[in-house]
Protein backbone atom coordinates (compact mmCIF):
# COMPACT_ATOMS: atom_id res chain seq x y z
CA UNK A 1 0.00 0.00 0.00
CA UNK A 2 1.38 3.32 -0.73
CA UNK A 3 1.99 6.00 1.92
CA UNK A 4 -0.55 8.34 2.45
CA UNK A 5 0.25 11.78 -0.40
CA UNK A 6 0.29 15.05 1.43
CA UNK A 7 0.70 18.23 -0.66
CA UNK A 8 2.06 21.60 0.81
CA UNK A 9 1.32 24.66 -0.08
CA UNK A 10 3.58 27.77 0.87
CA UNK A 11 4.93 30.81 -0.77
CA UNK A 12 7.85 30.30 1.51
CA UNK A 13 10.74 27.98 0.67
CA UNK A 14 11.99 27.45 3.75
CA UNK A 15 8.63 26.39 5.24
CA UNK A 16 7.87 24.23 2.88
CA UNK A 17 11.15 22.44 3.15
CA UNK A 18 10.96 22.65 6.73
CA UNK A 19 7.28 20.86 6.46
CA UNK A 20 8.58 18.04 3.56
CA UNK A 21 11.43 16.99 6.04
CA UNK A 22 9.42 16.69 8.59
CA UNK A 23 6.46 14.56 7.07
CA UNK A 24 8.88 12.95 5.02
CA UNK A 25 10.44 11.35 8.26
CA UNK A 26 7.09 9.63 9.37
CA UNK A 27 6.90 8.26 6.76
CA UNK A 28 4.17 10.24 4.37
CA UNK A 29 5.07 10.96 0.63
CA UNK A 30 4.75 14.64 0.21
CA UNK A 31 4.69 16.99 -2.72
CA UNK A 32 5.28 21.15 -2.59
CA UNK A 33 4.00 24.06 -4.66
CA UNK A 34 5.02 27.34 -3.81
CA UNK A 35 1.92 29.43 -5.36
CA UNK A 36 -2.07 28.78 -6.51
CA UNK A 37 -1.19 28.24 -9.76
CA UNK A 38 1.22 25.38 -8.91
CA UNK A 39 -1.10 24.06 -6.15
CA UNK A 40 -3.71 23.67 -9.18
CA UNK A 41 -1.55 21.98 -11.44
CA UNK A 42 -0.22 19.27 -8.75
CA UNK A 43 -3.60 18.58 -7.16
CA UNK A 44 -4.37 18.07 -11.42
CA UNK A 45 -1.61 15.92 -11.51
CA UNK A 46 -1.97 13.65 -8.59
CA UNK A 47 -4.87 13.56 -6.02
CA UNK A 48 -3.37 13.87 -2.54
CA UNK A 49 -4.79 12.53 0.81
CA UNK A 50 -4.48 15.68 2.43
CA UNK A 51 -3.45 19.70 1.88
CA UNK A 52 -1.53 22.05 3.72
CA UNK A 53 -2.84 25.23 2.55
CA UNK A 54 -0.98 28.64 3.58
CA UNK A 55 -3.85 31.46 3.51
CA UNK A 56 -1.42 34.85 1.82
CA UNK A 57 0.08 34.15 -1.41
CA UNK A 58 1.26 36.17 -4.15
CA UNK A 59 -0.83 35.09 -6.96
CA UNK A 60 -4.13 33.82 -4.79
CA UNK A 61 -4.87 33.56 -1.13
CA UNK A 62 -5.33 30.18 0.11
CA UNK A 63 -8.97 31.11 1.31
CA UNK A 64 -10.67 31.67 -2.47
CA UNK A 65 -8.25 28.32 -3.35
CA UNK A 66 -10.33 26.38 -0.86
CA UNK A 67 -13.64 28.19 -1.84
CA UNK A 68 -12.90 26.64 -5.12
CA UNK A 69 -12.32 23.10 -4.54
CA UNK A 70 -14.80 23.26 -2.09
CA UNK A 71 -18.04 24.45 -3.54
CA UNK A 72 -20.22 22.82 -1.58
CA UNK A 73 -18.20 23.47 1.17
CA UNK A 74 -16.50 19.68 1.13
CA UNK A 75 -13.16 20.21 0.19
CA UNK A 76 -11.72 16.84 -1.68
CA UNK A 77 -9.07 16.25 -0.63
CA UNK A 78 -9.27 17.60 3.11
CA UNK A 79 -7.40 20.85 4.17
CA UNK A 80 -5.51 22.28 7.01
CA UNK A 81 -5.03 25.91 6.51
CA UNK A 82 -1.77 27.74 7.85
CA UNK A 83 -1.19 31.41 7.97
CA UNK A 84 1.56 33.77 9.87
CA UNK A 85 -1.24 36.97 10.13
CA UNK A 86 -4.08 35.12 10.11
CA UNK A 87 -7.32 36.57 12.68
CA UNK A 88 -10.10 35.20 14.06
CA UNK A 89 -12.13 36.00 11.26
CA UNK A 90 -9.86 34.03 9.19
CA UNK A 91 -10.02 31.11 10.79
CA UNK A 92 -14.27 31.33 11.09
CA UNK A 93 -14.28 31.72 7.48
CA UNK A 94 -11.81 28.89 6.67
CA UNK A 95 -13.63 26.51 8.72
CA UNK A 96 -17.13 27.60 7.19
CA UNK A 97 -15.61 26.47 4.07
CA UNK A 98 -14.80 23.34 4.80
CA UNK A 99 -10.85 23.41 5.96
CA UNK A 100 -10.47 20.79 9.03
CA UNK A 101 -8.15 22.68 10.61
CA UNK A 102 -6.61 26.08 11.49
CA UNK A 103 -2.87 26.26 12.38
CA UNK A 104 -0.13 29.31 12.97
CA UNK A 105 3.04 29.99 12.01
CA UNK A 106 5.43 29.97 13.57
CA UNK A 107 4.76 26.24 13.20
CA UNK A 108 4.54 23.33 16.74
CA UNK A 109 5.79 20.32 15.07
CA UNK A 110 3.92 18.53 17.47
CA UNK A 111 0.51 20.47 16.67
CA UNK A 112 1.16 19.44 12.90
CA UNK A 113 2.15 16.16 13.21
CA UNK A 114 -1.15 15.29 15.26
CA UNK A 115 -3.04 17.61 13.24
CA UNK A 116 -2.44 15.87 9.96
CA UNK A 117 -3.06 12.41 11.38
CA UNK A 118 -6.46 13.30 12.70
CA UNK A 119 -7.13 15.18 9.53
CA UNK A 120 -6.22 11.83 7.67
CA UNK A 121 -8.09 9.37 10.10
CA UNK A 122 -11.12 11.71 9.91
CA UNK A 123 -11.18 11.84 6.20
CA UNK A 124 -11.15 7.30 6.30
CA UNK A 125 -13.73 7.19 8.84
CA UNK A 126 -16.04 9.57 6.44
CA UNK A 127 -15.13 7.48 3.17
CA UNK A 128 -15.54 4.30 5.76
CA UNK A 129 -19.79 5.74 7.35
CA UNK A 130 -20.32 6.32 3.22
CA UNK A 131 -19.42 2.47 2.53
CA UNK A 132 -21.71 1.37 5.48
CA UNK A 133 -24.71 3.81 4.02
CA UNK A 134 -24.51 2.01 1.17
CA UNK A 135 -24.69 -1.62 3.19
CA UNK A 136 -26.93 -2.81 5.53
CA UNK A 137 -24.25 -5.67 5.19
CA UNK A 138 -22.24 -5.24 8.93
CA UNK A 139 -18.29 -5.46 8.82
CA UNK A 140 -17.49 -8.56 10.83
CA UNK A 141 -15.25 -12.05 10.12
CA UNK A 142 -18.00 -14.33 7.65
CA UNK A 143 -20.20 -16.17 10.33
CA UNK A 144 -19.73 -20.13 10.32
CA UNK A 145 -17.92 -22.97 12.23
CA UNK A 146 -18.35 -25.63 9.24
CA UNK A 147 -15.56 -27.15 7.43
CA UNK A 148 -16.38 -25.33 4.43
CA UNK A 149 -16.73 -21.74 6.18
CA UNK A 150 -13.28 -22.50 7.55
CA UNK A 151 -11.65 -23.29 4.53
CA UNK A 152 -13.14 -20.17 2.69
CA UNK A 153 -11.55 -17.62 5.37
CA UNK A 154 -8.40 -19.60 5.01
CA UNK A 155 -8.54 -19.27 1.51
CA UNK A 156 -9.41 -15.42 1.65
CA UNK A 157 -6.88 -14.55 4.79
CA UNK A 158 -3.96 -16.00 2.30
CA UNK A 159 -4.94 -14.61 -0.64
CA UNK A 160 -5.27 -10.94 1.26
CA UNK A 161 -1.34 -11.15 1.80
CA UNK A 162 -0.99 -10.76 -1.99
CA UNK A 163 -1.70 -8.03 -4.22
CA UNK A 164 -3.11 -10.27 -6.96
CA UNK A 165 -6.45 -8.87 -7.95
CA UNK A 166 -9.58 -11.23 -7.04
CA UNK A 167 -12.95 -12.06 -8.38
CA UNK A 168 -15.52 -13.23 -6.56
CA UNK A 169 -18.16 -15.53 -7.67
CA UNK A 170 -21.27 -16.96 -5.99
CA UNK A 171 -24.90 -16.79 -6.21
CA UNK A 172 -26.85 -13.30 -5.08
CA UNK A 173 -26.85 -12.47 -1.58
CA UNK A 174 -24.36 -15.69 -0.77
CA UNK A 175 -21.98 -12.59 0.99
CA UNK A 176 -19.67 -11.46 -1.78
CA UNK A 177 -19.22 -8.06 -0.29
CA UNK A 178 -18.24 -9.68 2.95
CA UNK A 179 -15.94 -11.58 1.91
CA UNK A 180 -14.09 -8.84 -0.32
CA UNK A 181 -14.06 -6.37 3.17
CA UNK A 182 -12.73 -9.19 4.97
CA UNK A 183 -9.97 -9.48 2.16
CA UNK A 184 -9.28 -5.87 2.76
CA UNK A 185 -9.26 -6.29 6.58
CA UNK A 186 -6.52 -8.49 6.82
CA UNK A 187 -4.54 -7.33 3.87
CA UNK A 188 -1.28 -4.77 3.46
CA UNK A 189 -3.94 -1.99 2.49
CA UNK A 190 -6.56 -2.35 5.14
CA UNK A 191 -5.57 1.26 6.38
CA UNK A 192 -5.78 2.14 2.87
CA UNK A 193 -9.61 3.02 1.20
CA UNK A 194 -12.68 -0.01 0.15
CA UNK A 195 -14.55 2.02 -2.78
CA UNK A 196 -17.99 0.26 -3.45
CA UNK A 197 -18.67 0.41 -7.20
CA UNK A 198 -22.24 -1.43 -7.80
CA UNK A 199 -21.75 -0.74 -11.54
CA UNK A 200 -25.17 -1.77 -12.31
CA UNK A 201 -26.29 1.66 -10.38
CA UNK A 202 -23.71 3.84 -12.61
CA UNK A 203 -25.48 5.63 -15.50
CA UNK A 204 -23.92 4.38 -18.90
CA UNK A 205 -23.93 8.47 -19.81
CA UNK A 206 -21.78 9.45 -16.91
CA UNK A 207 -20.11 6.29 -16.19
CA UNK A 208 -16.73 6.97 -17.66
CA UNK A 209 -16.93 9.98 -15.23
CA UNK A 210 -17.93 8.45 -12.32
CA UNK A 211 -15.15 5.95 -12.67
CA UNK A 212 -12.18 8.38 -14.36
CA UNK A 213 -13.07 11.87 -13.31
CA UNK A 214 -13.10 14.89 -15.34
CA UNK A 215 -11.37 18.07 -15.56
CA UNK A 216 -13.23 20.88 -16.35
CA UNK A 217 -10.37 23.68 -16.44
CA UNK A 218 -8.84 24.41 -12.71
CA UNK A 219 -11.71 22.09 -11.66
CA UNK A 220 -11.20 18.41 -11.07
CA UNK A 221 -13.31 15.67 -10.22
CA UNK A 222 -11.66 12.57 -8.96
CA UNK A 223 -13.42 8.95 -9.74
CA UNK A 224 -13.86 6.21 -7.75
CA UNK A 225 -10.58 4.74 -9.49
CA UNK A 226 -8.42 7.56 -8.15
CA UNK A 227 -10.88 7.83 -4.15
CA UNK A 228 -9.42 4.08 -3.91
CA UNK A 229 -5.61 4.86 -4.33
CA UNK A 230 -4.01 2.84 -1.72
CA UNK A 231 -6.64 0.50 -1.34
CA UNK A 232 -9.41 -1.40 -3.01
CA UNK A 233 -11.74 -0.83 -5.66
CA UNK A 234 -14.92 -3.65 -5.19
CA UNK A 235 -16.95 -3.72 -8.38
CA UNK A 236 -20.04 -5.25 -7.35
CA UNK A 237 -21.65 -7.38 -10.26
CA UNK A 238 -18.98 -6.32 -12.97
CA UNK A 239 -21.13 -8.42 -15.20
CA UNK A 240 -23.55 -6.12 -15.76
CA UNK A 241 -20.40 -3.15 -17.33
CA UNK A 242 -21.71 -1.92 -20.86
CA UNK A 243 -19.13 -2.81 -23.06
CA UNK A 244 -17.77 0.72 -23.57
CA UNK A 245 -17.18 0.96 -20.13
CA UNK A 246 -15.35 -2.38 -20.18
CA UNK A 247 -13.29 -1.33 -22.86
CA UNK A 248 -12.25 1.72 -20.94
CA UNK A 249 -11.47 -0.09 -18.06
CA UNK A 250 -9.18 -3.08 -19.25
CA UNK A 251 -7.28 0.32 -21.28
CA UNK A 252 -6.74 1.81 -17.79
CA UNK A 253 -5.96 -1.87 -15.99
CA UNK A 254 -3.49 -2.82 -19.03
CA UNK A 255 -1.83 0.96 -18.43
CA UNK A 256 -2.08 1.23 -15.07
CA UNK A 257 -2.90 5.17 -15.45
CA UNK A 258 -6.15 6.71 -16.87
CA UNK A 259 -7.17 9.82 -18.88
CA UNK A 260 -9.95 11.71 -16.67
CA UNK A 261 -12.82 12.94 -19.16
CA UNK A 262 -11.46 16.16 -20.64
CA UNK A 263 -8.00 15.82 -18.96
CA UNK A 264 -4.84 16.14 -21.00
CA UNK A 265 -2.24 13.72 -19.51
CA UNK A 266 -2.67 10.39 -17.76
CA UNK A 267 -2.74 9.58 -14.26
CA UNK A 268 -1.10 6.72 -12.48
CA UNK A 269 -3.11 4.69 -9.72
CA UNK A 270 -2.04 2.47 -6.78
CA UNK A 271 -5.34 0.43 -6.46
CA UNK A 272 -6.03 -3.83 -5.67
CA UNK A 273 -9.00 -4.25 -7.74
CA UNK A 274 -12.01 -6.95 -6.21
CA UNK A 275 -14.43 -7.99 -8.29
CA UNK A 276 -17.59 -9.70 -8.46
CA UNK A 277 -20.34 -11.15 -10.30
CA UNK A 278 -23.48 -13.80 -9.84
CA UNK A 279 -23.76 -14.16 -13.30
CA UNK A 280 -21.61 -16.78 -15.56
CA UNK A 281 -19.03 -14.47 -17.02
CA UNK A 282 -17.93 -17.51 -19.21
CA UNK A 283 -21.21 -17.57 -20.65
CA UNK A 284 -20.85 -13.99 -21.11
CA UNK A 285 -17.84 -14.03 -23.05
CA UNK A 286 -19.32 -16.83 -25.46
CA UNK A 287 -22.18 -14.62 -25.90
CA UNK A 288 -20.40 -11.45 -26.41
CA UNK A 289 -21.56 -9.76 -23.51
CA UNK A 290 -18.17 -9.65 -21.68
CA UNK A 291 -14.43 -8.97 -22.80
CA UNK A 292 -12.37 -11.82 -22.44
CA UNK A 293 -9.42 -9.60 -21.86
CA UNK A 294 -10.77 -7.83 -19.01
CA UNK A 295 -11.92 -11.37 -17.41
CA UNK A 296 -8.63 -12.41 -17.47
CA UNK A 297 -7.38 -8.92 -15.74
CA UNK A 298 -9.67 -9.24 -13.27
CA UNK A 299 -9.71 -12.77 -12.38
CA UNK A 300 -6.07 -13.44 -11.54
CA UNK A 301 -7.52 -15.42 -8.02
CA UNK A 302 -10.67 -16.59 -7.86
CA UNK A 303 -12.83 -16.96 -5.10
CA UNK A 304 -16.20 -19.27 -5.18
CA UNK A 305 -18.63 -18.66 -2.70
CA UNK A 306 -20.95 -21.50 -1.90
CA UNK A 307 -24.75 -20.94 -1.36
CA UNK A 308 -25.76 -21.29 2.00
CA UNK A 309 -27.68 -24.55 1.60
CA UNK A 310 -24.51 -26.08 0.80
CA UNK A 311 -23.08 -25.37 4.60
CA UNK A 312 -26.66 -25.60 6.53
CA UNK A 313 -25.28 -26.27 9.39
CA UNK A 314 -23.95 -22.64 9.67
CA UNK A 315 -27.62 -21.64 10.09
CA UNK A 316 -27.96 -21.73 13.58
CA UNK A 317 -24.92 -19.29 13.96
CA UNK A 318 -26.29 -17.29 11.73
CA UNK A 319 -29.57 -16.89 13.30
CA UNK A 320 -27.95 -16.11 16.55
CA UNK A 321 -25.35 -13.64 15.24
CA UNK A 322 -28.23 -11.59 13.06
CA UNK A 323 -30.96 -11.68 16.22
CA UNK A 324 -28.00 -9.68 18.62
CA UNK A 325 -27.18 -7.40 15.64
CA UNK A 326 -30.95 -6.11 15.01
CA UNK A 327 -31.34 -5.86 19.02
CA UNK A 328 -28.04 -3.95 19.64
CA UNK A 329 -27.89 -2.00 16.19
CA UNK A 330 -32.22 -1.31 15.81
CA UNK A 331 -33.36 -1.62 19.40
CA UNK A 332 -35.85 -4.92 18.32
CA UNK A 333 -36.84 -6.78 21.17
CA UNK A 334 -34.61 -10.06 22.06
CA UNK A 335 -36.37 -13.08 20.95
CA UNK A 336 -34.62 -16.69 20.85
CA UNK A 337 -35.07 -19.49 18.26
CA UNK A 338 -36.36 -22.47 19.54
CA UNK A 339 -34.33 -26.08 18.43
CA UNK A 340 -37.35 -27.22 16.39
CA UNK A 341 -37.31 -23.95 14.49
CA UNK A 342 -33.61 -23.55 14.12
CA UNK A 343 -33.97 -27.40 12.96
CA UNK A 344 -36.22 -26.51 10.11
CA UNK A 345 -34.02 -23.96 8.61
CA UNK A 346 -31.31 -25.74 8.52
CA UNK A 347 -32.99 -27.75 6.48
CA UNK A 348 -34.43 -25.43 4.29
CA UNK A 349 -33.32 -24.04 0.93
CA UNK A 350 -32.33 -20.22 1.49
CA UNK A 351 -32.81 -19.77 -2.29
CA UNK A 352 -31.79 -15.95 -1.08
CA UNK A 353 -28.93 -17.03 0.66
CA UNK A 354 -27.66 -15.22 3.91
CA UNK A 355 -29.43 -12.26 2.81
CA UNK A 356 -32.59 -13.80 2.87
CA UNK A 357 -31.84 -15.03 6.06
CA UNK A 358 -30.92 -11.84 7.59
CA UNK A 359 -34.04 -10.42 6.62
CA UNK A 360 -36.12 -13.30 8.10
CA UNK A 361 -34.75 -12.85 11.42
CA UNK A 362 -35.53 -8.94 11.05
CA UNK A 363 -38.72 -9.92 10.35
CA UNK A 364 -39.77 -12.38 12.93
CA UNK A 365 -38.38 -9.61 15.68
CA UNK A 366 -40.31 -7.16 13.83
CA UNK A 367 -43.68 -8.88 13.55
CA UNK A 368 -43.87 -11.85 16.06
CA UNK A 369 -44.18 -11.81 19.84
CA UNK A 370 -43.01 -13.70 22.88
CA UNK A 371 -39.51 -14.92 23.56
CA UNK A 372 -39.36 -17.61 21.64
CA UNK A 373 -39.26 -18.08 17.89
CA UNK A 374 -41.35 -21.20 17.09
CA UNK A 375 -41.59 -23.75 13.88
CA UNK A 376 -44.83 -22.53 13.13
CA UNK A 377 -44.25 -19.05 13.14
CA UNK A 378 -41.33 -19.92 10.78
CA UNK A 379 -43.13 -21.82 8.64
CA UNK A 380 -45.20 -18.92 8.01
CA UNK A 381 -42.64 -16.56 7.91
CA UNK A 382 -41.14 -19.10 5.01
CA UNK A 383 -44.31 -19.19 3.13
CA UNK A 384 -44.33 -15.39 3.14
CA UNK A 385 -40.65 -14.95 1.74
CA UNK A 386 -41.10 -17.76 -0.42
CA UNK A 387 -44.00 -16.06 -2.52
CA UNK A 388 -41.52 -13.58 -2.84
CA UNK A 389 -38.38 -15.61 -3.67
CA UNK A 390 -37.50 -15.89 -7.55
CA UNK A 391 -37.90 -18.64 -9.17
CA UNK A 392 -40.83 -19.95 -6.42
CA UNK A 393 -44.09 -20.97 -7.90
CA UNK A 394 -47.05 -18.52 -6.88
CA UNK A 395 -50.04 -20.41 -4.45
CA UNK A 396 -52.32 -22.22 -7.17
CA UNK A 397 -55.64 -21.63 -4.56
CA UNK A 398 -55.13 -18.07 -5.52
CA UNK A 399 -57.59 -16.31 -8.17
CA UNK A 400 -55.95 -15.45 -11.26
CA UNK A 401 -55.61 -11.84 -10.85
CA UNK A 402 -53.92 -12.23 -7.25
CA UNK A 403 -51.48 -15.11 -8.56
CA UNK A 404 -50.67 -12.73 -12.05
CA UNK A 405 -49.95 -9.74 -9.43
CA UNK A 406 -47.73 -12.08 -7.14
CA UNK A 407 -45.69 -13.00 -9.35
CA UNK A 408 -45.17 -9.73 -11.58
CA UNK A 409 -44.00 -8.03 -7.50
CA UNK A 410 -41.55 -10.98 -7.10
CA UNK A 411 -40.28 -10.41 -10.82
CA UNK A 412 -39.71 -6.87 -10.54
CA UNK A 413 -38.41 -7.15 -7.46
CA UNK A 414 -35.86 -9.47 -8.36
CA UNK A 415 -35.07 -7.65 -11.35
CA UNK A 416 -34.42 -4.61 -9.11
CA UNK A 417 -32.22 -6.35 -7.18
CA UNK A 418 -30.26 -8.06 -10.02
CA UNK A 419 -29.61 -4.21 -11.62
CA UNK A 420 -28.64 -2.56 -7.98
CA UNK A 421 -32.18 -0.48 -8.21
CA UNK A 422 -31.85 0.75 -12.13
CA UNK A 423 -35.37 1.18 -13.01
CA UNK A 424 -33.49 1.95 -16.76
CA UNK A 425 -31.89 -1.30 -16.91
CA UNK A 426 -34.92 -3.21 -15.26
CA UNK A 427 -37.17 -1.52 -18.37
CA UNK A 428 -34.95 -3.10 -21.10
CA UNK A 429 -35.20 -6.51 -19.06
CA UNK A 430 -38.51 -6.71 -18.87
CA UNK A 431 -39.33 -5.12 -22.53
CA UNK A 432 -41.44 -2.33 -21.11
CA UNK A 433 -41.58 1.47 -21.62
CA UNK A 434 -39.74 3.26 -18.64
CA UNK A 435 -43.08 4.94 -18.02
CA UNK A 436 -45.68 1.94 -18.27
CA UNK A 437 -42.70 0.33 -15.64
CA UNK A 438 -43.33 3.16 -13.13
CA UNK A 439 -46.71 2.61 -13.02
CA UNK A 440 -46.77 -0.84 -13.25
CA UNK A 441 -44.44 -0.99 -9.94
CA UNK A 442 -46.65 2.25 -8.06
CA UNK A 443 -49.54 -0.52 -9.11
CA UNK A 444 -48.18 -3.06 -7.44
CA UNK A 445 -46.93 -0.82 -4.30
CA UNK A 446 -43.32 -1.38 -5.26
CA UNK A 447 -40.58 1.55 -4.45
CA UNK A 448 -37.99 2.00 -6.73
CA UNK A 449 -35.95 3.57 -4.03
CA UNK A 450 -36.49 0.49 -2.11
CA UNK A 451 -32.91 -1.41 -1.11
CA UNK A 452 -32.21 -3.29 -3.85
CA UNK A 453 -28.52 -3.06 -4.16
CA UNK A 454 -27.25 -5.09 -1.13
CA UNK A 455 -24.80 -7.29 -2.52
Amino acid sequence: MSAPHILVVDDEPDIRRLMREILEDEGYVVSIAENGETAREARRTRRPDLVLLDIWMPDIDGISLLKEWAPEGKPEPPVIMISGHGTVETAVEATRYGAYDYLEKPLSLAKLLITVKHALEADKLRRENVGLRKTTQPLIEPVGRSLVMKDLRDQVERIAQTEAWVLVSGEAGSGKELFARYLHSRSARADGPFVDVVVASIARENAAIELFGNEDGANVRYGLLEQANGGILFLSEVGDMDAALQAKLHAALQNRSFLRVGGREAVAFDVRIVSASHRDLDQGIQSGRFREDLFYQLNVVPVKIPPLRHHGEDVSDLLSYYVDYFVMHERLPYREFSVAAQNRLRNYGWPGNVRELKNLVQRLLILGSGDEIGVDEVDVALGTATQHSPGVASDFDLPLRDARERFERAYLEHQLRATGGSVGQVAKLAGMERTHLYRKMRALGINPKGEWQEK
